[in-house]
């Protein structure tokens, strides 16, 4: 019988677990704050960043919203960034992408202070992670290992093949397994004999955002599938990358789209800012 990983699930106790958390730094006189800059009117992020705050709000994490326009100069970015850099306030910032052409990226994603890098794209989070050292790990893989965590499903020794290979959740995902004494896969747009590979997976993450790319004859019985890929059809459905209905009926764990991999993203964003608000306190001590 197939089980279905719901996401939903495992947010909700966390959230719930960091809430009490917070009440706990509130007593010694430290709520965690987090900066959110969002440059730019794409309806998208501005939804993102909105759902965002409110959680954030929720659990009792102080959320500063700030907006620029699109022809803003890399030069005011990186000094707001700065400034929250120097705030004592604020531990965790995040510039939600993307970010318009004039802007440098790479520039912007370095100049936030590792320590305060709640997304986990700084290159020394990225290198602590390969080098499984702490540091932050972007919130999406991070999510998934909970997940495969709270639904006891074992990565150690099996093979976990990657399909989908960007930094902010292929890349790391398969290092996090790695770390976890699997053996990873990476494939991209590139690979040739996509379906060869993927019915070799005990383990599969998909994260290409392209519907339905994952359909029942391209996985094994019994594997592990988790689908990270979000498309909207014309009829305003979401889909995720695997063709759900048929593909659950071999998989032994299968992640829905909704409610799946979505509400632990921005739980893993909480989670990372509640620590970095924590660790202040060893500072300070």
């Amino acid at each position: 019988m197939t089980t279905v990983m719901y996401g939903t699930e495992l947010a909700n106790k966390m959230r719930s677990d960091l809430k009490e958390e917070v009440k706990v730094l509130s007593q010694k006189n430290i709520q965690p704050g987090l900066a959110v800059i969002i440059v730019g009117d794409d309806y998208a992020s501005k939804t993102y960043v909105r759902i965002k705050r409110n959680a954030a709000e929720k659990i009792g994490i102080y959320s500063k919203v700030v907006e620029f326009p699109d022809d803003i100069n890399e030069e005011t970015l990186l000094d707001k960034i700065n400034e929250f850099n120097e705030d004592e306030n604020i531990h965790g910032i995040l510039v939600q992408l993307p970010l318009p052409p004039q802007i440098d990226e790479r520039k912007i994603l370095e100049t936030i202070k590792p320590e305060k890098d709640v997304d986990g794209f700084h290159p020394i989070n990225v290198g602590r992670l390969s080098n499984n050292q702490p540091g932050f790990i972007p919130c999406t893989p991070l999510g998934i290992e909970k997940m495969l965590g709270y639904y006891e499903v074992e990565v150690t020794g099996k093979h976990a093949v990657i399909v989908g290979r960007s930094n902010i959740v292929g890349k790391p995902i398969g290092q996090i397994l790695l770390n976890n004494d699997a053996t990873v896969t990476y494939c991209h747009s590139k690979t040739k004999n996509l379906k060869e590979i993927t019915k070799q997976a005990d383990l599969l993450i998909i994260a290409v955002g392209q519907a339905n790319t994952i359909t029942a004859n391209m996985i094994k019985e019994g594997a592990v599938i988790v689908d990270v890929g979000n498309t909207y059809l014309e009829s305003g459905k979401v889909v995720g990358d695997v063709a759900f209905d048929e593909v659950k009926e071999k998989a032994s764990f299968i992640t829905p789209v909704p409610k799946g991999v979505g509400p632990m993203t921005i739980t893993m964003l909480l989670y990372n800012t509640v620590l970095s608000a924590k660790a202040r306190i060893t500072e300070d001590q």
